[in-house]
């Protein structure tokens, strides 16, 4: 059986630290908590867990804290999770102790991004978060760091869930900032990092420049430019330029197998162009379309109840209610809490 470090950091975390630690406390056989300044209880919260708490000055540097962290463990693997994370398969994690293959240096978990008020998953992806101490696998990148892993990847069906209590919504795009200011140049992760702050932060304008820079760099990976094509077109649809955005969600498809996603998108531009039959034709697309579990974010009501839902209004506006009401029906199904299905529903309902 194989021993597993759990390497976290934590800034101001009280709130959310012993829900992630209670949900792995049994399966872990140490813990290593790095604060990086918290002004809370969050150190007293950590000591009813573990006596390994260290302190890092923060260097506006994720990467730099959590292989810090990494230097502190001394099992056979390393186990990394964010305080707002939430381990959802204890029982499989064992079973993993106990069978992992010695040949294995990393293994990834289905991380549950996103949920909608019924506790449906809107998004996931895949991510590493065991890797073999052995290795010495670093972590890289001031902000959205990843680990560099190589060998033998395991890539497992156990899942981490994301619950997030609270907001940082500038925190990263002040790093990226002060890092431009100082001259320090931008790897094309970076950029399309960048592009995504200043998208998530309604800087549109400037977004779209860096996301055009980041598709014009080598040595990218493909479905992060399927994504800058996304927010290209969703900061050219904010500001706005249909046309644009359209432009720029076809070129997607230059990216791989076509998405639902990507197909749900192009429905949008079309209904906000007012043209309900063209939309009709990409979200019944959608709808057909299996899921990529490719190691990125998968949409996952892109392909469910979103485009039915869609298909419901744009049967109506072209005057069949029965058709309508047959795709209100599959959407309810899949999300039977959402209000706007419900609400269509309702309504089809005293019409048919």
């Amino acid at each position: 059986m194989i021993l597993i470090s759990l390497c976290m950091i934590v800034k101001n975390e009280e709130n959310t630290l012993a829900r992630c630690l209670d949900s792995v406390k049994d399966i872990v056989d140490e813990i290593i908590i790095v604060d990086t300044g918290s002004t809370d209880r969050t150190i007293d919260v950590a000591r009813k867990y573990t006596n390994s708490i260290y302190q890092f000055k923060w260097v506006d540097d994720f990467s730099a804290a959590r292989n810090f962290a990494f230097q502190h463990a001394s099992m056979d693997y390393i186990l990394t999770m964010d305080a707002d994370d939430i381990f959802q398969d204890k029982e499989k994690l064992l079973r993993l102790k106990e069978t992992l293959p010695s040949y294995v240096n990393a293994i990834t978990m289905k991380y549950h991004a996103a949920f909608d008020e019924g506790g449906n998953v809107l998004a996931s992806l895949r991510q590493v978060r065991i890797v073999k101490r052995s290795k010495q696998f670093k972590w890289h990148g001031a902000v959205h760091e990843f680990l560099d892993v190589s060998g033998e990847v395991l890539h497992s069906d156990i899942i981490i869930s994301h619950k997030r209590m609270h907001q940082n919504n500038n925190r990263n795009l002040l790093i990226y900032r002060k890092r431009l200011n100082e001259g320090i140049p931008f790897t094309p992760r970076d950029l399309f990092y960048y592009g995504n702050e200043l998208y998530d932060n309604s800087y549109y304008e400037e977004a779209i420049p860096v996301y055009k820079d980041f598709i014009k760099t080598e040595n990218h990976w493909m479905e992060d430019e399927r994504t800058a094509y996304r927010k290209l077109a969703d900061c050219y649809s904010e500001m706005g330029d249909v046309d644009n955005a359209i432009h720029y969600i076809l070129k997607t498809f230059q990216c791989g197998s076509p998405c639902s996603e990507d197909c749900c998108r192009l429905g949008f531009l079309f209904l906000q162009k007012d043209e309900p039959r063209t939309a009709l034709h990409w979200f019944q697309y959608a709808t057909i379309l299996p899921e990529i579990d490719d190691g990125s974010i998968i949409n996952h009501g892109c392909s469910t109840w979103i485009p039915h839902l869609q298909l419901c209004v744009c049967h109506s506006m072209l005057g069949n209610s029965h058709k309508a009401y047959q795709h209100i029906v599959i959407a309810h199904k899949f999300n039977p809490t959402n209000k706007l299905i419900l609400e269509n529903k309702l309504l089809l309902e005293s019409h048919i």
